[in-house]
């Protein structure tokens, strides 16, 4: 019992650990750059103005669900805390994911909230509140307002939104504007012509095992030496943990961390691919007979077939 529970507390360490990759770096690049800088160069709690009525401007982090995008920039942002760091009375970063229902309404009452306002009456016209809204931002030294899982607030008052992002990035109490969010968000981006020329996009990419294999493998060896696991020793289990979590790194990583979750609680001594397959089944809810883990042939498996979530099509396999 002792040692499955120094396991299980080091599993917990594992999961709050960040993977360094190249897209790190990028992402701090998008991010830094919608920030102003003193005359030596260093950064400032302050959005960048870009344009002699001094706009600022924007970024969108693209990725399919599970590609680890509101990770990615949680992390980037949190890395930016000397410079960003809220005090008493100002917070240079709001940070918000788009509540339910997704409106326009209940994206700035949500907004709001995040930026320490109680009281906000939901009776009230909506771009009334986001007039309230532009005045917190002023009050609180707001640099940056990041939108997380963006997509879904455009399913209503498209227009609307589209305009309120603008105002955001114009007037005196004008701040930099980070949204995250899957393709759809791109494309709805893309259809106006004055927003997108506000806004950089950074694209997560999908894992392809020749490229991101060995990255893979490493992570894989590292979190395992952690919890006291030997590594598995199969030789095409790779292929077969990307092709399960749709090629995205977020999900790979979220199915490793379930495999040993099941292995520690075997009192296996070997993290195998009987690990991978249950904890597959577990999100699947999928027959043996489709379960990527077990099939001769599972590259031809659709993962997603009747998920809304489709495989990205450069992955997708033809049956037959």
């Amino acid at each position: 019992m002792k040692d499955f529970v120094s396991k299980e507390a080091a599993l917990d360490a594992v999961r709050d650990l960040h993977i360094g990759l190249d897209l790190d770096g990028e992402a701090a690049m998008h991010v830094k750059r919608l920030l102003g800088r003193d005359e030596e160069g260093r950064l400032l709690p302050q959005a960048r103005r870009l344009t002699r009525t001094g706009e600022t401007r924007g970024m969108m982090l693209v990725g399919a669900p599970g590609s680890g995008k509101s990770h990615l920039m949680d992390r980037t942002l949190s890395k930016m805390g000397e410079v960003l760091e809220r005090s008493v009375d100002t917070r240079p970063v709001i940070a918000c994911p788009v509540p339910s229902p997704a409106t326009f309404k209940s994206m700035v009452l949500a907004l709001l909230e995040e930026s320490g306002f109680e009281g906000a009456n939901p009776r009230q016209e909506a771009w009334s509140l986001w007039q309230m809204f532009r005045h917190r931002i002023g009050m609180l030294e707001t640099a940056l307002v990041w939108i997380d899982e963006a997509q879904d607030l455009f399913c209503a008052d498209r227009r609307l939104i589209l305009r309120a992002l603008k105002s955001l990035m114009q007037g005196d109490n004008a701040v930099a504007v980070v949204l995250s969010g899957t393709e759809e968000l791109a494309e709805v981006i893309r259809s106006d012509a004055q927003v997108k020329r506000r806004f950089t996009a950074m694209g997560l990419p999908e894992m392809v095992e020749t490229v991101h294999g060995d990255m893979y493998r490493a992570v894989l060896a590292d979190y395992c030496g952690r919890v006291g696991l030997e590594p598995p020793v199969e030789s095409d289990l790779i292929g077969r943990i990307f092709h399960g979590a749709r090629y995205r790194f977020g999900r790979a990583i979220e199915l490793l961390l379930l495999a040993m979750e099941f292995a520690i609680e075997q009192d296996d001594e070997y993290l195998t691919i009987d690990h991978f397959a249950s904890a597959y089944a577990m999100n699947e809810a999928c027959p043996a007979s489709e379960n990527v883990f077990y099939a001769d042939n599972y590259h031809v498996l659709d993962p997603d077939a009747g998920d809304d979530a489709p495989m990205p099509r450069s992955r997708r396999k033809r049956k037959g």
